[in-house]
């Protein structure tokens, strides 16, 4: 079986070595450049009454998983999932993740599932090949929304989704994106605390306080028609931040009847503010890229703008010197 599993891996590695130079050689990139943001789905108007207006939501999410791994959960109640924002191209990504921190059997006596969240690509050969990866490692899920960088939230949505239907149970949920290097000790032992109560209605990351960028030139370049107001909530960097997994099910519920905004980390402070959950500040989390050094890793819980090579180069240093001071 190790073996079969090998030779599937083998294969998957040069399909998409091939997939990804054939793409860039013969065909252009594929991005979304319909004119909205978000899929515009329609809503029946079967039994429409005034006295149901403010009950019917207004952000449906009316998607449906086109890869899904609906029993993972099933044997072992995970302590923590972890929810990884990935595109369809960054295979080398997510396989340093699960050779690296994302292993779901660093920690014995702990469970951790692990995730990559996906929407559809517009290009066949690309969610062909996303297919078949997760037919070998069985840690990818999609849903049928076009995967891009304005559908983050949707996203992001997706994972809480997930949680909240098929791993309510599980004590804590990270989302964080595939450039994310996680220090797990500090996280798992330092931060959750395993041997602890697990906490509810907690959510802690990298907290920033700010307002709307009004310059269309930005990447985070809010309009006033979707965002009137002149100041966000207290939001977590979308780079990496934890939550008491049933804060999954009521971020998604409250989504159904809040404006999806693009901004995912902004939209999901703004459910937080509906739900009266203030996110705690965690100096841990950093959404910036530090320079390596063995000490300075070891304080912090997350690093962002983290190649693959440096990943792997990271985690083996790190590993293989935890018997020395600092």
């Amino acid at each position: 079986m190790a073996s079969k599993v090998s030779c599937l891996y083998v294969l998957t590695v040069v399909c998409w070595a091939s997939a990804l130079w054939y793409l860039s050689v013969t065909r252009p990139t594929s991005s979304y450049t319909g004119s909205k943001p978000f899929s515009h789905l329609t809503v029946a108007r079967k039994n429409f009454t005034f006295g149901n207006i403010r009950t019917r939501p207004i952000n449906p999410h009316s998607f449906e998983f086109l890869i899904n791994e609906p029993n993972k959960c099933e044997k072992n109640i995970p302590f923590l999932v972890i929810l990884i924002s990935t595109t369809h191209k960054e295979f080398d990504a997510r396989q340093a993740i699960r050779e690296t921190w994302g292993d779901e059997n660093n920690f014995k006596g702990i469970k951790i599932a692990t995730l990559f969240l996906l929407g559809k690509n517009a290009d066949p050969v690309l969610n062909q090949m996303v297919e078949q990866e997760s037919q070998i490692f069985h840690d990818i899920i999609v849903e049928d929304f076009i995967d891009s960088y304005h559908n983050l939230t949707l996203k992001t949505l997706m994972g809480m989704r997930w949680v909240a239907t098929f791993c309510s149970k599980a004590k804590y949920v990270m989302k964080t994106d595939s450039d994310i290097f996680v220090n797990m000790d500090n996280l798992i032992y330092k931060l959750l605390k395993p041997t602890t109560k697990p906490r509810r209605r907690y959510f802690t990351g990298y907290v920033i306080n700010g307002g709307p960028i009004r310059d269309v030139r930005s990447k985070w370049y809010m309009p006033r028609d979707l965002y009137p107001d002149s100041n966000y909530p207290p939001f977590c960097s979308g780079t990496g931040y934890i939550f008491s997994a049933d804060v999954a099910e009521l971020i998604y519920k409250t989504s159904l009847h809040t404006r999806l905004l693009h901004l995912e980390d902004v939209y999901v402070g703004l459910c937080l503010r509906k739900l009266g959950i203030h996110p705690f500040q965690n100096s841990g989390f950093n959404h910036w890229k530090m320079a390596y050094s063995l000490c300075r890793y070891r304080r912090v819980i997350t690093v962002h703008q983290i190649s693959p090579e440096e990943m792997h180069r990271i985690w083996n240093d790190m590993s293989s010197k935890k018997h020395l001071r600092c």
